[in-house]
């Protein structure tokens, strides 16, 4: 899509150069309206600083942290450019979209025009599934994010952008955000002048039922929790709970000894309207969970993770950040081939930091990676797909459906980064006889001095070393050899190492049963080997298990188990009877239209997953989750 020289485009009838990027800094006015976000939609104005001729503008596509081309160009609609300070017909300047480049539009500037006025629409998504482009509104909250809602001169870099934001709200919100405030006249907010990339990196959140909490535990640095949700119940955070929070700022700051930000914002969202998922930002991070999360335990504990996660990415993934990741524009394809480092090594340290900080019990933390470790060791797509893949086809896979997914493989990266970042500290204090841990190459590697927002690259070179002046090893063969692995087997030496084996009992820890309960599922994987709907519908089948061998597949919907109706007790009842028997366990499923009753040879009874200590090793998982504040494993 990108050359080094001049590129040619069909515009009407006429040929028009575009310049290759050298342009200077432009100034641009953006004023947002959402008083009609419940309507599910927001209007932007922009006032831009052009020269005249061809001018080319792009809406962002490739949106960092999200890794993919996922910018909702299909939603930007009502685009019209106009001469600025102009009106009427006379005013208005012809556009169109570049053939090849959907997001990409071309426009002509007549002579004597210093500024054009671009306005559009951008529908907001009522989907709630899907990430940020999926709904991010609700009757009550909006979460806008800045790339939905602006064009940028494709020849300019977006750090040489500088944005004048505005924004106008419905009456009686509150709102919370990164950004810094130049004043605020009742439903509007004039924000501070920032670069493009910052305004991006920017979200706000704002809602009719806000609440924001100081978590800054004595840092120096201000830490905030932005509350909004649909109802005033479901802000009302319990004090164990801020407590907790407090914890793991805490935490974090010993993990890496400084901060590259000058303030955070955790832009929390409770909402069953929106869509559900977290997404880093150098001094935020856009948190989204369901309305009940908070007054649910059960709710609270399956995303204890979720803000630690996201948090983490301030340091691994924002100020260090993979090279190529780090684009510098919204249009050229980022590579994910670093991501077992970006998300893999983040997920482990936010796991670990769920559990320093008390929001989540040491008991959780271990139910928890026995799942990860259980899914990862039953994934027939580990002998074709290798953990590099799932990295490299990142913006393929986020997007892939849920059937097959075990012989798909999707991204991985996360799960078995973990185990694989788990090893690399084990291994770590093995060598250093308990003196160094990956906490160290944490503090060398993402922490150091503290610094405001700035972004450092690294290569997979750069981790090599980083690692070797911790405890010098030969990391680049471990490294290559597990992420080319086609072993059908996990990494599980990391849990091993550290004093615990992955085993299998029959019946369900609680993590488990919260899992099923929330989720509405049954998880069948590690003893019929299928995954199954509340409903019966098939979400998964494994490859060479009983329920794969006896034709059952992805997409069939279970009717009955030994002729009666099927309901998760029955089938669960029927996989534990069947045990010690010599008769098939009988299931009438749906395909389509048709009926069809599979005998499924399976005789094991109930299999779940835990961890379980060996004697002969001291408990390395117990010392890697001791924090420095005191309160790890402990429950708020």
């Amino acid at each position: 899509m990108h050359s080094n020289g001049s590129r040619y485009i069909l515009f009407f009838s006429a040929a028009i150069v575009i310049a290759p990027i050298t342009r200077g800094g432009t100034g641009l006015k953006l004023d947002i309206d959402a008083t009609e976000a419940p309507r599910k939609i927001v209007h932007a104005r922009e006032i831009l600083d052009v020269q005249p001729g061809p001018l080319s503008l792009f809406y962002p596509e490739w949106i960092p942290g999200e890794h993919g081309p996922t910018g909702q160009v299909v939603d930007l609609v009502g685009l019209k450019l106009q001469r600025g300070g102009a009106s009427g017909s006379s005013a208005t300047i012809p556009w169109r979209r570049d053939l090849a480049d959907m997001y990409l539009f071309h426009c002509d500037v007549p002579e004597g025009i210093t500024s054009i006025e671009i306005t559009f629409d951008f529908i907001l998504s009522p989907l709630t599934r899907g990430f940020s482009s999926a709904a991010s509104s609700s009757a009550h909250l909006l979460v806008l994010s800045w790339n939905t809602v602006v064009l940028y001169p494709y020849d300019v870099r977006p750090d040489s952008i500088t944005v004048t934001p505005r924004l106008r709200l419905p009456g009686g919100w509150q709102f919370g955000t990164a950004l810094e405030t130049e004043k605020s006249t009742g439903p509007e907010i004039q924000f501070k002048p920032v670069s493009l990339n910052t305004l991006v990196d920017s979200p706000v959140q704002a809602g009719k039922y806000f609440k924001r909490i100081d978590i800054s535990a004595g840092t120096g640095i201000p830490h905030h929790i932005d509350l909004a949700s649909d109802g005033a119940a479901a802000i009302e955070m319990p004090q164990g709970l801020i407590h907790a929070y407090e914890n793991l700022v805490r935490e974090a700051t010993a993990l890496f000894g400084a901060h590259h930000y000058a303030h955070y914002d955790f832009l929390y969202t409770l909402s069953d309207e929106v869509s559900s998922f977290g997404l880093e930002h150098h001094q935020s991070s856009d948190d989204r969970v369901g309305e009940r999360t908070i007054l649910d335990h059960r709710m609270r504990e399956l995303r204890a993770g979720l803000l630690p996660h996201e948090f983490v990415h301030s340091w691994n993934g924002k100020y260090r950040r993979p090279a190529d990741l780090a684009t510098g524009d919204f249009s050229s394809p980022m590579k994910g081939d670093l991501l077992w480092v970006y998300e893999g090594l983040t997920e482990y340290l936010g796991n670990i930091l769920t559990a320093r900080s008390g929001l989540e019990t040491s008991e959780l933390y271990r139910e928890n990676l026995a799942r990860i470790a259980a899914e990862e060791d039953n994934r027939p797509g580990r002998q074709w797909r290798p953990l590099q893949d799932a990295a490299d086809a990142a913006q393929i896979l986020y997007g892939s459906r849920e059937d097959w997914g075990a012989y798909r493989r999707s991204v991985d990266y996360y799960d078995e980064g973990d185990l694989l970042w788990l090893d690399v500290d084990g291994m770590i204090r093995e060598q250093t006889g308990g003196k160094k841990s990956l906490d160290d190459f944490c503090r060398i590697f993402c922490g150091g001095t503290d610094t405001p927002p700035l972004l450092k690259t690294y290569t997979f070179d750069d981790i090599v070393k980083g690692l070797n002046e911790v405890s010098p090893h030969d990391w680049g063969a471990y490294l290559n050899g597990r992420l080319r692995s086609l072993d059908a087997r996990a990494p599980l030496s990391g849990i091993e190492r550290s004093g615990w084996r992955l085993v299998y009992r029959d019946s369900r820890s609680d993590l488990l049963i919260a899992l099923e309960e929330i989720h509405k599922i049954v998880d069948m994987r590690y003893s019929l080997g299928a995954f199954i709907g509340e409903e019966g519908d098939m979400l998964d089948v494994i490859p060479g298990t009983p329920a794969a061998k006896a034709g059952l597949a992805p997409g069939m919907r279970l009717i009955a188990v030994d002729g009666k109706k099927f309901t998760p007790d029955v089938i669960r009842d029927a996989v534990r009877l069947a045990a010690g028997t010599a008769s098939p366990t009988e299931l009438l499923a749906q395909n389509g239209d048709f009926f069809k009753t599979y005998p499924v040879d399976y005789h094991g009874g109930e299999r779940y997953p835990y961890l379980e200590r060996i004697s002969s090793r001291p408990d390395l998982l117990g010392t890697i989750l001791s924090g420095k504040t005191g309160n790890a494993g402990k429950r708020e």
